[in-house]
């Protein structure tokens, strides 16, 4: 693979480009390359033209003067596969495939073929749009592009052709380094090209446009490697599906499809997620552009009370703050403006100043020695035709000078995505300031910029490894253990449980010496998921008395159901809990095992409160998901109730991945819910537990245990 990828780096920067086939794809890729500046030479085959664009072409690939460093392949499929295999032997380093019709429409055939072919010879695509090389000026393009050559700038790396078209046409000023449209991936996946890009000092950040991955260990080394050099990577992920075509009987696998263990990738490999187009050009702006933000916060400047509103209440939804402004501030703004003008954070500074460059400065220079670690802009201007522009100029011109006075970290925003016209943006890109079009897609990028370099300095262990079963599992082949089981297989990894022992109906003695009412009784029995709909679970009895005649209740009701043989779990009531919570494992091909946390009881099923975690997980991953939940305030001390034990939560979380990882290979799916947490330093503690699972637990299972080993 080396090989390969050097030389992907050699057909990116080419001294000389073959395009091959089709006259259109021809012209358009000649007049790219005029159009761009390409330095090198430029060749064309095809059979039945002179010339197309002034370039000679060649009745085949063996009448050409030289080995090209490149070649744009534009036939049919089939026909294409013998092309390749002739540009491999001749020694060139790379070519675009743009056909389509290989894995894509279910042609493996021709897909292996395609591998064969190619050899050590990079090849982009098939079913592509191909590359562009901004920084060098190399278009491999069969179309029309939008953006200009460019020093440095990011690298969109794309499994769309009409995406990646899109993005080089966008208005947003966007510097772009590469565009490399990718397609099938078949000899090359996104893992090379980021690896590729990332050995190139000039590309500020990476765009991922991503449907799937069909390598995810091989993406995690490409994307940690990205993370160890300081290159951003921005993803936008579509092609979004819950797995859901499984059957389960546990919470958790409807808790966390596909998508889900994709945003815990990202998260892991803090890899920013984009959920729009327009968000993620706009983050990748930001990151090219001003590189990093400090913190959260804000101090915002506006020129009317509607926008202050505005930005204010997105600031505090995506959880930044606009610090007060101090008694000094006060009193100099208060003398620079009228009576009109409320001096706060944000700053409406209103007309009486706009235009006077002078004032405009002082005012900004004023607000900007406030305790803020970024100053925002709001500023639109949507009619160039009709209005006299120099006033705006005037506010851009002041906001820089004062920006550098006070060597501030700024933005622009405009709350309208079309209110930032190109020279007010070429201006400000110039001056190290970012301007970012429409105040939600603003936010956005702020958001996820500032959350980069959160988890960047937080500096978290990241784990190359997935928990991938050796083979997939049978579902026909599973069992499930019932809740005695469970929980004796988790309490011996360290899962805290009540106290409690098996009895049947016909016992004597239901209840030890040593346990301490009030009792819960529950059915037991493999066939009993959700207990407590079949009315397998009694609670809140005081006497032993009490749970007899409970329990033969119960095996009136339910012997039918479950037959004579049905045994009964008498336990210790756990009261005083301050929350409940849901800890699962999920299984996924793909992914392997994730460990997911969510609030647990019945809001498990009314809030959809969850976050997975792909194992192994370091113990700094799951108190990060455990501080995510919604539900996080109940633990925090919800309206002066006692603080939850959250060092007993991180330890039960730990003890559930320790067993997921011990039964990696037969383990299907967990469900602890609920798990009890108790106030600070009284623990926390599971009272049901669902495994299922491949293999029976080969040791003997007692009918109770010491209460010292439990709680």
């Amino acid at each position: 693979m080396e090989v390969k990828l050097e030389n992907l780096k050699r057909m990116l920067k080419p001294r000389h480009i073959v395009f091959i086939g089709n006259k259109n794809i021809v012209r358009y890729g000649v007049q790219n390359c005029e159009k761009m500046g390409f330095q090198g030479r430029i060749y064309a085959v095809n059979k039945t033209e002179v010339e197309i664009e002034g370039v000679r072409c060649y009745k085949s690939i063996n009448e050409l003067p030289l080995v090209p460093d490149a070649a744009f392949i534009a036939i049919r499929g089939d026909r294409a596969i013998d092309v390749i295999r002739e540009l491999r032997t001749m020694g060139v380093f790379g070519c675009v495939c743009y056909a389509a019709g290989f894995s894509e429409i279910g042609n493996n055939q021709l897909h292996k073929d395609l591998i064969e072919a190619s050899g050590d010879m990079a090849l982009v695509g098939p079913n592509c749009y191909g590359i562009i090389n901004f920084l060098d000026q190399v278009p491999l393009w069969p179309d029309r592009y939008g953006s200009q050559p460019t020093d440095k700038g990011v690298a969109i790396i794309s499994q769309s052709g009409n995406l990646s078209f899109n993005m080089t046409m966008n208005d947003r000023s966007l510097p772009l380094a590469y565009t490399l449209s990718i397609g099938n991936q078949t000899v090359l996946d996104i893992a090379d090209y980021m690896m590729v890009m990332c050995d190139d000092p000039r590309v500020t950040a990476i765009g991922l446009h991503i449907e799937g991955l069909a390598d995810l260990e091989k993406f995690i080394l490409a994307a940690k490697t990205a993370l160890e050099r300081g290159v951003p990577v921005v993803a936008f992920k579509t092609g979004v599906s819950e797995i859901g075509s499984q059957l389960t009987m546990s919470h958790t696998s409807s808790l966390a499809g596909s998508d889900d263990l994709y945003k815990a990738l990202f998260k892991r490999l803090n890899i920013c997620r984009v959920d729009s187009l327009s968000g993620f050009l706009e983050t990748l702006k930001l990151f090219s552009v001003a590189g990093s933000l400090k913190g959260r916060k804000l101090g915002v400047l506006t020129v009317s009370g509607g926008e202050s509103a505005i930005t204010a209440d997105v600031a505090a939804e995506n959880e930044f703050s606009l610090p007060s402004l101090n008694a000094e501030q006060r009193e100099q703004l208060e003398s620079q403006l009228t009576t009109f003008e409320h001096v706060s954070n944000p700053l409406d500074y209103n007309m009486s100043i706009w235009g006077d460059e002078e004032k405009l400065i002082k005012c900004f220079t004023t607000f900007m020695r406030g305790q803020f670690h970024t100053t925002l802009l709001i500023l639109d201007f949507l009619d160039m035709d009709k209005e006299d522009i120099q006033p705006w100029l005037i506010a851009i011109n002041s906001f820089i000078h004062a920006c550098k006075q006070n060597q501030m970290r700024a933005l622009v925003i405009s709350v309208l995505p079309e209110g930032l016209p190109a020279q007010f943006r070429k201006k400000l890109i110039s001056n190290g300031i970012t301007p970012l079009q429409g105040m939600t897609d603003a936010f956005i990028a702020i958001t996820a910029v500032t959350e980069y370099n959160e988890r960047k300095k937080r500096n978290f262990p990241i784990s190359t490894n997935l928990l991938v079963p050796k083979d997939q599992l049978q579902k026909n082949r599973s069992i499930v253990l019932d809740e005695w089981q469970g929980k004796q297989e988790l309490h011996s990894f360290g899962l805290k449980i009540p106290f409690g022992k098996i009895v049947s109906y016909k016992d004597n003695h239901l209840i030890n010496k040593d346990m301490n009412g009030p009792f819960v009784i529950k059915g037991i029995s493999t066939k009993l998921i959700h207990k407590t709909d079949v009315g397998a679970v009694k609670l809140n009895l005081q006497t032993e008395e009490e749970v007899r005649l409970a329990l033969l209740q119960m095996h009136r009701d339910l012997a039918g159901q479950i037959g004579e043989g049905m045994q009964f779990l008498v336990e210790e009531m756990m009261p005083g809990a301050v929350a409940e919570l849901n800890l699962g494992i999920k299984r996924d091909d793909q992914f392997g095992l994730a460990l997911v946390i969510s609030m647990g009881g019945e809001l498990v099923n009314l809030v959809n409160d969850s976050v997975p975690i792909l194992l192994p997980a370091s113990r700094e991953e799951i108190l990060e998901a455990l501080y995510s939940l919604k539900g996080i305030k109940l633990l925090k001390g919800f309206r002066g109730r006692p603080k939850g034990d959250i060092e007993a939560v991180v330890k039960a979380a730990e003890s559930v991945a320790k067993y997921a990882e011990a039964n990696r290979n037969n383990i299907f799916e967990m469900d602890i819910n609920p798990l009890l947490v108790f106030p600070e330093g009284q623990g926390a503690v599971a009272v049901d537990a669902f495994i299922r699972t491949v293999i029976n637990p080969v040791k003997t299972i007692d009918s109770s245990i010491r209460k010292e080993n439990l709680i």
